[in-house]
């Protein structure tokens, strides 16, 4: 009688479990077991989209995968051909979580609560008998001779598998991920990915809670830009246009130290010619009026405001008044207003890395480590990772399901 396969998931998230759920759907007779670290599985899951669960997205805006993911666009499109965010849509509500998709194309479960996420995880994992353990916390994989791996624990003994897969979310210290370097994997170094940035101008600062839709933010001097809301706190700037341009310059501005220039453009036109010409249509429109009574492009009042003091033209002058050197200056701060980021702030609904084991170590068709065979990975462990949105999640999802259903084979 052969020995019943058992296998090991390391780590107790949404790539663990669905890597569990999906390996033990393929192979029922396999022996699979969750290994989760601390006292409770799904926790980041839980507090995900606000507690509401932003579980994956539409993908409706997205033309390119790099738009979504900075790092590992090239291997999501290719799993994506085995199970895309249409196939997550379907499987949650095939379990009974019915999802609604948002105008900004985030999916959410109907029930607005990610608990309705955990407990169809939980419970299919239960229903297919997954084992899942808290309290083991993993601290060296070991190859044996017969390709079999063993599991060294930082409490428990040591445990004997034949796969195992390492799921076990983003870290933010290399040190937490020496032991699968130890193996032979390459670790690109871990950085946090989605932030908000600190602006020390205080009079920008006053227009706290203020928010521009459609704006478009770039890091000077390099191609890094992204477009949407950006909504100005009391540190600085947020909002999905920051959070978005966060992820995509996030090795960039780590080696600034965190201090660099962002360009704004507060109204998405980058056309200086047409911007100056929508402007003079204002003047020659509402000659006699104020500068403050009428806000192009449907800006908020107090941005508006900010912006003629900002460009000292004066609240009290009127559209005729303008002339061409006040009309030029209006377009540049409309177009390109600068500043100084000083440091990072911290998004309190992601906690998200890049970096983490190169993808260059792995069969991207199973997710099977090319360096210590019959070991597996899926989720933000790999140097994969996205925008806010639902698409870290659907990395989770997607990767998890290819690898569990790989190493069950």
């Amino acid at each position: 009688m052969t020995e019943r396969l058992h296998i090991a998931v390391v780590g107790g998230g949404a790539a663990g479990f669905f890597a569990a759920i999906a390996a033990k759907q393929t192979n029922p007779e396999a022996r699979v077991t969750i290994f989760e670290r601390g006292q409770k599985v799904l926790a980041k899951v839980l507090i995900t989209g606000g507690g509401r669960c932003n579980l994956t997205n539409s993908f409706a805006q997205i033309t390119d995968l790099k738009q979504a993911y900075p790092r590992g666009d090239k291997m999501m499109k290719r799993l994506f051909n085995v199970f895309s965010h249409k196939d997550t849509w379907q499987w949650f509500e095939q379990r009974g979580v019915k999802l609604v998709k948002q105008d900004d194309e985030c999916v959410f479960p109907v029930s607005q609560s990610a608990q309705s996420v955990v407990d169809a995880l939980t419970h299919e994992a239960h229903k297919l008998g997954v084992e899942v353990r808290t309290g083991y916390a993993v601290e060296a994989v070991k190859q044996m001779g017969n390709g079999d791996l063993q599991l060294l624990f930082k409490v428990q003994k040591p445990l004997t598998v034949q796969r195992a897969a390492i799921t076990t979310g983003g870290s933010p210290q290399t040190n937490a991920l020496q032991y699968l370097a130890n193996l032979g994997h390459n670790i690109v170094q871990p950085l946090p990915s989605l932030f908000t940035f600190n602006i020390a101008d205080a009079t920008f600062k006053a227009l706290m809670g203020t928010v521009v839709e459609g704006v478009t933010v770039s890091l000077v001097g390099t191609k890094h830009k992204a477009t949407g809301p950006l909504l100005v706190t009391h540190w600085g700037a947020s909002g999905p246009a920051i959070l978005k341009l966060s992820s995509y310059g996030a090795r960039y501005v780590h080696d600034c130290g965190y201090q660099f220039p962002i360009a704004v453009n507060w109204i998405g036109l980058t056309n200086s010619a047409l911007v100056a010409e929508h402007l003079q249509g204002i003047v020659d429109s509402n000659p006699r009026k104020l500068l403050t009574s009428v806000h192009p492009f449907g800006l908020p009042t107090r941005m508006w405001q900010y912006i003629l003091e900002k460009t000292a033209l004066g609240a009290d002058k009127r559209w005729d008044e303008l002339g061409k050197k006040g009309l030029n200056k209006l377009v540049e701060s409309l177009t390109n207003d600068q500043y100084k980021v000083t440091g990072k702030g911290a998004f309190r609904e992601e906690f998200v890395t890049c970096g983490g084991v190169s993808l260059s170590d792995i069969n991207l068709n199973t997710m099977e480590s090319k360096v210590c065979k019959n070991l597996y990975f899926a989720g933000e462990v790999l140097d994969v990772d996205a925008i806010t949105g639902g698409f870290n999640l659907q990395a989770a999802w997607t990767t998890g399901y290819v690898a569990g259903k790989a190493m069950a084979l």
